[in-house]
């Protein structure tokens, strides 16, 4: 009977359920649960199962570089972070309201390991998400000019629940480029999150991207609804005096 039942999980692709059969079954004849009871813990099997799953793939289409958690990233050697805005932040809450995350401090100050420990925690909640470095991000939209892709490009990204735009700096942009990043934040603006990080204040935005008339409504845009968080603290790379002998 084992066996036929077995084999019916495997037929319909219930792993969870056959990866745990043996246990239940055990379990159910020693103790002598319930017929009921049994076909639950079956089923919640099941549901942990594709629930891990999904996570796994969400994971693996989310890019993330490094696995860097909320829980592991170093308050105590960041002054310049207050740990309560970061952990309220990954209550997800801005993500249901599509609002924007903006990360604004020197290089090594931490605004990557707290953009991937938000979007990790996006992940874990079953929202999607995409990490892309800036650069990366707008050779990609450059390159959908060249087979007219442009528009499925868009919309993909546009779909993420968050999108993270990582390390906007000074970078040589052409005017397509421009164009494309521009229309990537009006696509998204008001329906999903977007959280950038730059070492770059707002009103050097205007050098990076040359245009006033079109930084004035892309800033408009992603300021709209936006939680600005300024990072003014030492750089989490340096050699920490105490190890020193």
């Amino acid at each position: 009977m084992r066996e036929e039942i077995r084999k019916l999980l495997l037929e319909l692709r219930l792993k969870g359920m056959e990866q745990h059969l043996d246990t239940i079954l055990d379990q159910a004849e020693q103790t002598g649960q319930a017929p009921a009871e049994v076909v639950v813990r079956l089923l919640k099997e099941e549901y942990r199962y594709r629930q891990e799953r999904s996570f796994q793939y969400r994971l693996k289409q989310a890019k993330l570089p490094w696995d860097w958690t909320l829980d592991t990233f170093p308050f105590d050697h960041q002054p310049g972070v207050q740990a309560h805005q970061i952990r309220a932040l990954g209550d997800l809450g801005f993500v249901g309201r599509a609002q924007n995350i903006v990360f604004i401090g020197p290089p090594g100050t931490g605004k990557t390991g707290l953009a991937l420990g938000l979007l990790r925690q996006a992940l874990i909640n079953g929202y999607r998400g995409r990490f892309y470095n800036a650069q990366d991000l707008i050779d990609e939209l450059y390159a959908s000019l060249a087979d007219s892709s442009t528009t499925r490009v868009l919309n993909r990204l546009s779909a993420y629940d968050l999108l993270v735009i990582d390390e906007l700096g000074y970078l040589t942009l052409k005017p397509e480029q421009v164009n494309a990043f521009f229309k990537l934040l009006d696509q998204r603006y008001g329906r999903t999150s977007t959280l950038i990080t730059t070492n770059l204040p707002f009103d050097e935005w205007y050098q990076l991207f040359q245009r006033k008339s079109l930084v004035d409504a892309m800033l408009d845009r992603l300021q709209h609804h936006c939680i600005t968080i300024r990072i003014d603290g030492p750089s989490l790379r340096a050699p920490d005096p105490s190890s020193s002998s």
